[in-house]
């Protein structure tokens, strides 16, 4: 599976932005999708995932109420919609996709890795 986030950008705190993570290659209603991120000098993170119908979601604490992953298996897509944005959520955002069931918030049980989406977010 070929993974292309895009979406990132610069927004003032409070502010919302909108992901996406295209893909490609292999049937993408098998796949559990995620997105991770890691800001300058931290290791990665969790922040969101889904599950492959859409059905089943789950967040890191830090993000519960103000992000929300979404698929649409028709495109192909997955979104994080992110509101209330705060200078500490700036960092390149990834998308990834699991061929394990349900959602997952541990990295190594991701097979596919998109490039990355920079997100900032000035105070």
């Amino acid at each position: 599976v070929q993974l292309q986030a895009s979406g990132g950008g610069l927004v003032q705190a409070g502010g919302s932005l909108r992901l996406s993570c295209t893909a490609s290659g292999r049937t993408f209603s098998n796949y559990g999708m995620g997105w991770f991120r890691q800001a300058p000098g931290k290791e990665r993170e969790f922040v969101a995932a889904i599950s492959r119908s859409g059905g089943m979601t789950y967040y890191a604490d830090s993000m519960k109420g103000r992000f929300t992953i979404s698929r649409d298996n028709a495109k192909n897509a997955v979104y994080l919609q992110m509101n209330s944005l705060k200078p500490e959520d700036t960092a390149v955002y990834y998308c990834a996709a699991t061929s394990r069931l349900g959602v997952s918030y541990l990295g190594y049980e991701y097979d596919y890795w998109g490039q990355g989406t920079l997100v900032t977010v000035s105070s």
